[in-house]
C-alpha cells in the first residue's frame, strides 16, 4: 500500500497529512517537538488565514475557530507622510489563531484519524534512510540543512538577505477599529506595522508586527530586550507607535497596554527565498519541498500560512490523482502549484522593496480614492495570482487597474440634480 513520509508538522505538513488520511493513505509525520512542546514554546509568528484557506480547513474537517467569533472582516491602511487612511473589505472573513494552539490541535486531529507522528529530528543526511520506508517524502520543515538540500531558485530570489528586521508581540490594551480588522500602517523609510486581532492563550489579543526597515528609526525594536526591562520595552513600543503609526496608537489604552506573556514575543529577520521544488534520491524516491522549506515569505503580506497550506494540499492532490511516484510526481506537483507560489513570492518581494516601486506608491494613492480598488486589493489576499496579474505585476498592470476601477467607481456614483 502507498505510504507517504512527511518531515515537519507545520501547516503544510498537517494539511497534506490530513488530506491523505481522508483517503486512507498511510502517513507518518516526523517532527522534533511534541504537541505539548509546541504549545509551551515561544510565539512562532502572527499568521492569519484567509477565506480560501479557511475553506480548505472546512474540507479537511479542522475548522475549529468559527469566523463569526474569531474572524476579522477588512483591512485598514495608513500611509504616513501623505496621511492617507482607507479601508478595503473582504467578501468573506479572515482569521488569526495562535499557531501554538492551532498546530497542536491539528496534530491531535491527524492522530485521531489514523495518522502517525514520530518525534525525532530529521536532517538532510537522514533522508536516504527515511526514503526506504516510504513511497515518497515531502519535506515541510524549514531547517537549514533541509533548505540547503533543495537549493535556491536564484531567478526568483532577488535579495541576498533580509529586507526587514522584525518584532512581533501579543498585546492587551489595543482596541479594534469600528469593524474588526487588520491595520497596515506604513511609515515611509522606517517600515510597516501590522495590527492583527489574534486569538491566543490569553484570549483575544492584538499581534503587533513591526516590519522595520534596516537603518530606519524603528529598527531598535528588533534589538531591544524585553526581559532586561519590560517597562522600558513597553514605553519604547508606545513611543515608536505614537511617532510612526498614529492610527494604531490612538486605539491603545496605555494604562492596560501590556505584553500578554513574556513568551509572547518574537524578534528576528527573514530572507525571502524560493527554493527548488524537488530532488530524486539515488534509490529513485522523490523528495518534494513544501511550506517554509520551499517558499520563505516575509510576513508583511500575511501569506506564509496560506501559501504553506496551498502548497501541501496541492502536493496531496497530485498524490491522490495519480499514485505514480518518482520524478514524475515531483514534476507534476511543481507544475500544479508553480504559478501561485511564484506570484505570491513576487508580491512579497515587491512589498519589501526599498525604496518602494513607483507604481506601488501610485496604487496606494489610488486606493485611498477608490473603494473598488481597495476592495479588490484586499480580496486578492485570497488570490495572489489575480493580485499579481490584475493589480501589482508591473507599472502597466497597476495603471490599468487604477483606470479600470476609477471607471467603475464613477459609474456607481449617484446622479446629482
Amino acid at each position: 500500500m502507498t505510504n507517504i513520509g512527511v518531515v515537519g508538522a507545520g501547516t503544510a505538513g498537517l494539511h497534506l497529512g490530513l488530506l491523505l488520511r481522508q483517503h486512507d493513505i498511510p502517513v507518518t509525520i516526523y517532527t522534533d517537538r511534541t504537541a505539548d512542546q509546541v504549545a509551551e514554546g515561544r510565539l512562532p509568528n502572527s499568521v492569519a488565514h484567509h477565506a480560501v484557506t479557511i475553506e480548505r480547513e472546512r474540507e479537511l474537517g479542522v475548522d475549529h475557530w468559527p469566523v463569526e467569533e474569531f474572524g476579522y472582516f477588512c483591512h485598514h491602511h495608513w500611509v504616513g507622510g501623505a496621511e492617507l487612511f482607507f479601508r478595503g473589505n473582504f467578501q468573506s472573513p479572515s482569521r488569526a489563531v495562535d499557531y501554538r494552539i492551532y498546530q497542536p490541535t491539528l496534530m491531535g486531529d491527524f492522530e485521531d484519524r489514523g495518522g502517525r507522528i514520530e518525534i525525532r529530528s530529521v536532517e538532510a543526511e537522514d533522508l536516504d534512510a527515511l526514503s526506504e520506508k516510504h513511497d515518497a517524502l515531502v519535506v515541510a520543515s524549514g531547517k537549514k540543512s533541509l533548505g540547503d538540500f533543495f537549493g535556491i531558485n536564484e531567478a526568483k530570489t532577488p535579495y541576498a538577505g533580509p529586507q526587514r528586521r522584525l518584532m512581533v508581540g501579543l498585546w492587551h490594551g489595543v482596541a479594534n477599529e469600528d469593524t474588526k480588522s487588520v491595520t497596515l500602517s506604513i511609515a515611509p523609510g522606517h517600515g510597516e506595522l501590522l495590527d492583527i486581532p489574534l486569538y491566543s492563550f490569553a484570549g483575544h489579543t492584538h499581534a503587533l508586527l513591526f516590519e522595520n526597515v534596516i537603518g530606519g528609526d524603528t529598527e531598535v525594536l528588533a534589538d531591544a530586550r524585553y526581559d532586561d526591562d519590560p517597562e522600558a520595552f513597553r514605553r519604547l513600543v508606545l513611543e515608536k507607535m505614537r511617532q510612526y503609526h498614529p492610527t494604531v496608537a490612538a486605539r491603545i489604552d496605555e494604562s492596560t497596554f501590556t505584553l500578554a506573556r513574556p513568551q509572547d514575543l518574537l524578534q528576528g529577520a527573514v530572507r525571502p527565498v524560493l527554493r527548488n521544488d524537488y530532488r530524486v534520491l539515488d534509490n529513485g524516491t522523490v523528495v518534494i519541498a513544501a511550506g517554509d522549506v520551499h517558499s520563505v515569505l516575509d510576513p508583511v503580506i500575511g501569506q506564509g500560512g496560506n501559501s504553506a497550506s496551498y502548497s501541501g494540499y496541492t502536493v496531496g492532490q497530485e498524490i491522490l490523482e495519480d499514485l505514480g511516484f518518482g520524478a514524475d510526481l515531483g514534476r507534476r506537483a511543481a507544475e500544479r502549484r508553480r504559478e501561485r507560489v511564484e506570484k505570491v513570492s513576487d508580491w512579497t518581494n515587491l512589498m519589501v522593496q526599498v525604496p518602494p516601486a513607483p507604481h506601488m506608491i501610485d496604487l496606494l494613492g489610488a486606493m485611498s480614492q477608490s473603494p473598488t480598488l481597495a476592495d479588490e486589493f484586499t480580496q486578492n489576499f485570497n488570490d495572489p495570482i489575480a493580485q499579481w496579474d490584475d493589480v501589482l505585476g508591473s507599472p502597466e498592470t497597476a495603471a490599468a487597474a487604477i483606470a479600470r476601477t476609477a471607471t467603475r467607481d464613477a459609474s456607481e456614483e449617484p446622479a446629482h440634480a
